[in-house]
């Protein structure tokens, strides 16, 4: 299973945003939020903050905030707590020469959280990409770092290709040089080929029976394996999957609630909008007006 292209995919469904920061001698902290991000170190170098050792940095690292931790990015090493807590959106330019700059990249989820996946992970995690070996993400972030400084038809649409293409690139990095260390790689062949049916056909009425059947494992011992390996028993992950695929849905087609519905599993518009309501705390309609207006 690819879990990188689920990470994207779940994740897509949030609100993405990217600006350029320019900090002078003070630093900043930045709020626990739900959702995921990273920061791009593009000139002179920091230390980041968190609630372990301050760690430096350096132009061309990287720093994923997998699932939106309260972190800080500061001249010296200090305490977290020590920095000013900056609120999403553009900021004053600093007053003085820059010690550092960086592209801040997030996708905010109001709705919902972070993948089970990327919550998995370290909260903070540095990566010094090879460029020499992926020429590929340098130039991704340059058309970042060029499409947040000038304002041209069509850059909502590229910012947040490009925001999609730099997580993936930043998340290779780190499985390649990691492995399967802190990553929830699916190797259970019967848990596989659950998880693929879910994904791939999330209209069928599937039950923990019928899912055990695919796994080819007893139901109790399929249960109790999903549960360790994926993080949440099986028709909740269902659930949320499904409903993760309608937000989808409602973000990126016109199409009706009542054609949603039968496409995520549900047999009438009804319940359908029940099962929204619970996992978003929203109904479905009031969830693309939203977005739409966003």
């Amino acid at each position: 299973m690819d879990l990188i292209s689920e990470v994207v995919r779940t994740v897509r469904v949030g609100t993405a945003g990217v600006r350029l920061i320019k900090l002078a001698s003070a630093g900043i902290r930045f709020a626990a939020f739900d959702g995921s991000g990273f920061h791009i170190l593009m000139r002179g170098t920091c230390w980041l903050i968190g609630h372990g050792d301050p760690v430096p940095l350096r132009p061309g690292d990287i720093v994923l905030t997998s699932a939106g931790a309260e972190h800080g990015l500061s001249p010296v090493p200090c305490a977290l707590a020590d920095l000013t807590l900056v609120a999403p959106g553009p900021l004053p330019p600093s007053p003085g020469p820059v010690s550092f700059e960086f592209l801040c990249g997030a996708y905010r989820l109001d709705r919902g959280r972070a993948p089970q996946y990327l919550r998995a992970l370290p909260d903070l995690i540095v990566l010094t990409p090879d460029h020499d070996r992926d020429p590929g993400l340098r130039s991704l972030v340059d058309l970042l770092a060029e499409d947040v400084t000038t304002d041209r038809p069509g850059s909502a649409a590229t910012r947040r290709a490009l925001l999609d293409l730099v997580l993936v690139q930043a998340l290779r990095q780190w499985h390649e040089r990691d492995g399967t260390s802190g990553w929830p790689a699916v190797t259970h062949p019967g848990i596989a080929a659950a998880l693929r049916e879910i994904h791939e056909n999330p209209q069928l009425p599937w039950t923990v029976g019928r899912l055990s059947e695919v796994a080819g494992m007893p139901r109790t011992a399929f249960s109790r394996t999903f549960t360790t390996t994926v993080g949440r028993p099986p028709m909740t992950y269902l659930t949320t999957w499904r409903l993760g695929r309608a937000a989808r849905l409602l973000r990126e087609t016109d199409a009706s609630l009542a054609r949603i519905a039968p496409q995520v599993g549900y047999a009438t518009e009804f319940a359908f909008s029940a099962a929204f309501r619970r996992e978003y705390g929203v109904a479905p309609g009031r969830f693309r007006t939203a977005l739409t207006n966003g």
